[in-house]
């Protein structure tokens, strides 16, 4: 019915165990409507979004499509109802071309190709779509992978579609292009729900935002009648400031100097090429890229995690006042030369922590290697792990819950408080605030620059232009595993970075601007 809600949810409840996810949730939205959905770590957007795309099924509640109740016990089903969700994970057949993915699994009388790709175009040339439809998934981009999971839900009929955060790793020009694309696709009176943790894209995009926290409904404001503050006070539900207050750099004393360094993965191809920078003491730099283009190998192999092909990686020891090479160390020969560096790696629970040892032994992880006898002293890690649950908020039953029964917010907390605690003279520190809410991330940003204060060199690799621009001092752009610019964070823009980001056939060296 065309002057029906697209879809309206009605008291909508969901448990797991004696957690509630969502409570007692009502939410209307429109055709030709887009919707941001706001809320902390934990609100249960997701769930709810879930709960619409038939992953989930709620415990009470009803969900009304065009006015009509429909229950949803699948996808399947779902899609029976027009409504297909993209996730934040493509679910794509990397050997497949993209025609080939989005008619996989339709059981449409027999399987034609051709007639298959013209009614693809079709959709492409409507809303605005940039695709190679003949290229296979593996050779795409982050965002060619996204075009293909819409162009396969609109291709399935959908008129209610839902993003989970669609924007996490594109670049401001990508964005932007995705941004014209969901404005035609609400002008053909698509309903679209945007589930995102980005204020300003929000009020760039939206008609309208609704709000959760802990699991229940706040809230539904118009878009051009709100503001970030106010929107950030009904997440959080009280005011907190937005602000982070950057600080001149602390020092201008070399602290790591990276030279040339190169690395293979295990199929032989260059992940790293030719890789030269350095970063002082008391400053933030900055890492930005599109994903994978080797920001995670380049930390490792300062860790001591990567075998490099080439290079030299320099650490100026203030403790002995000495130059040491860190190429091909192991953590464990870094620590022993004395160097004080902390790393933040972006797999938590795979590299960083271990998921079934509780907060307390996962501290112990720092220092075990120093004991002097067969019996681990417990009090100095135990007294820690009360101090980062204290001074970092994390949601835990107590000190010995095992870090798996932890949001990943919360195990993010207990990795960055623990790498911290180790007073390091170089932090690296990849995503660190990935899957944070905003009050816990503004408390990241600060801890970092209380490092910068007092004199660590920090490495931050970001995905957010916005916060890269206003907490670092330099921001270095690695694309395709070389170093395709380094640019000041106060006065760089983010369509300056967006272009170094995409840029190709950069020249190696040393970029430090």
């Amino acid at each position: 019915m065309a002057n029906q809600p697209a879809i309206e949810l009605r008291n909508i409840t969901k448990t797991f165990g004696k957690v509630v996810a969502n409570k007692n949730v009502n939410l209307t939205v429109n055709h030709g409507e887009i919707l941001s959905i706001l809320g902390e770590n934990g609100s249960g957007k997701t769930t709810l979004m879930n709960m619409i795309s038939g992953i989930y099924f709620p415990d009470e509640g009803q969900i009304f499509v065009g006015g009509e109740e429909v229950v949803i016990t699948s996808p399947k089903d779902a899609f029976n109802y027009n409504i297909g969700m993209i996730h934040q994970h493509f679910k794509l057949v990397d050997v497949f071309t993209a025609a080939e993915n989005i008619v996989l699994g339709i059981k449409d009388g027999k399987y034609d190709i051709k007639k298959a790709t013209e009614r693809i175009s079709e959709i492409t040339e409507k809303y605005g779509f940039e695709l190679d439809l003949d290229k296979k998934i593996y050779t795409m981009s982050v965002s060619e992978k996204q075009t293909v999971e819409i162009i396969k839900v609109l291709y399935r009929g959908a008129d209610i579609l839902i993003l989970d955060e669609p924007t996490a790793v594109l670049t401001p020009q990508e964005t932007d292009k995705l941004f014209a694309v969901l404005r035609r696709m609400r002008e053909d009176g698509k309903c679209i729900i945007i589930i995102t943790h980005k204020l300003h894209e929000v009020l760039s995009l939206s008609d309208k935002v609704a709000v959760l926290r802990k699991g229940e409904y706040i809230g539904t404001v118009n878009t051009a009648e709100t503001s970030e503050s106010e929107l950030t006070e009904m997440m959080v539900g009280k005011k907190i400031e937005l602000n982070i207050q950057r600080s001149e750099p602390k020092g201008n004393t070399d602290r790591l100097r990276v030279k040339g360094i190169s690395c293979k993965d295990r199929q032989g191809t260059t992940v790293l090429d030719n890789v030269s920078f350095t970063v002082k003491s008391g400053e933030i730099l900055g890492v930005a890229g599109i994903a994978g283009s080797g920001q995670r190998e380049l930390l490792e192999s300062i860790a001591g995690l990567q075998h490099l092909t080439s290079g030299e990686i320099v650490y100026y020891n203030p403790k002995t006042n000495g130059i040491d090479n860190l190429r091909d160390k192991t953590p464990v020969q870094i620590r022993e030369l004395g160097v004080r560096l902390s790393f933040v790696p972006e797999d938590r629970l795979g590299m960083g922590l271990v998921g079934n040892m509780d907060i307390v032994d996962n501290m112990m992880l720092r220092s075990y290697t120093k004991g002097k006898s067969v019996f681990l002293q417990k009090k100095v890690p135990k007294d820690l792990a009360h101090k980062i649950i204290n001074d970092l908020e994390v949601v835990t039953p107590d000190a010995n819950t095992p870090v798996r029964r932890l949001s990943g917010g919360n195990v993010q907390k207990v990795l960055v408080g623990r790498e911290i605690a180790a007073a390091p003279t170089v932090l690296m520190v990849a995503y660190p605030v990935r899957g944070l809410d905003i009050n816990s991330s503004y408390l990241i940003y600060n801890l970092l620059n209380e490092q910068k204060e007092k004199g660590v060199a920090v490495i931050f690799v970001g995905e957010d232009l916005d916060v890269l621009i206003e907490l670092c001092d330099r921001i270095m752009v690695i694309g395709s595993g070389r170093i395709t610019g380094t640019v000041d964070a106060r006065t760089t823009t983010k369509e300056e970075i967006g272009l170094l980001m995409t840029k190709s056939n950069a020249e190696g060296g040393d970029n430090n601007g």
